[in-house]
């Protein structure tokens, strides 16, 4: 983690189970989290302004934006099962 300057401090840990990332690991992963979540809020909020295509257009968008942080500041994604 942080502490240890050889080690890469993952915002984002890989899962267990499956392909992916679990919850944040750092303070930074859970603000990025935060971030998404008050943007997914906001387009909530103001959907019936946007329209249906416009909000589906965005939320796409931001969720490709998260997919993007964790894949560059998470652990390398690989297919698990189980412990390492």
């Amino acid at each position: 983690m942080a502490g240890n300057e050889g080690e890469r401090a993952y915002w984002f840990p890989a899962k267990r189970y499956g392909w992916g990332w679990g919850a944040p690991r750092t303070w930074q992963g859970w603000v990025v989290l935060a971030v998404f979540a008050l943007l997914v809020a906001a387009g909530v909020v103001f959907q019936r302004q946007l329209g249906t295509w416009l909000f589906m257009a965005y939320t796409a968008v931001i969720s490709m934006g998260l997919l993007g942080m964790c894949w560059l500041k998470g652990e390398p994604p690989q297919w698990r099962w189980g412990s390492k």
